[in-house]
């Protein structure tokens, strides 16, 4: 397969994903678009106590759907949701995210 066939069908699949992200969006399953568990986390440390994130320092993110769905719905609302017992959030780099145990 060529270079340019294979740029062609990863563009295609890109296409498909977001195709079934829209429909899944407008059936209302919003919430099972993406698990957090199926994400590569990374410990941390900042000013309020340890955390999780993705992706690490030194690594890029993944174009996986979960990641992928999990940062469209992150900015949805406006960078920050509770989940599962789980705060996150968006970076200002607009693609790290992080999240951290909800304590009551």
């Amino acid at each position: 397969m060529s270079e340019k066939q294979s740029e062609a069908l990863l563009n295609f699949a890109d296409a498909l994903e977001n195709a079934a992200l829209v429909l899944k969006q407008s059936i209302g399953a919003k919430q099972a678009l993406w698990d957090p568990s199926k994400i590569k986390w990374v410990q941390a440390d900042g000013a309020k106590g340890p955390y999780e994130r993705y992706p690490g320092e030194d690594e890029k993110p993944e174009s996986t759907p979960d990641y992928k769905n999990m940062l469209a719905d992150l900015k949805e609302h406006k960078g920050k949701l509770t989940r599962d017992g789980y705060f996150f959030w968006v970076f200002t780099d607009n693609a790290t995210i992080g999240r951290k145990k909800r304590s009551f």
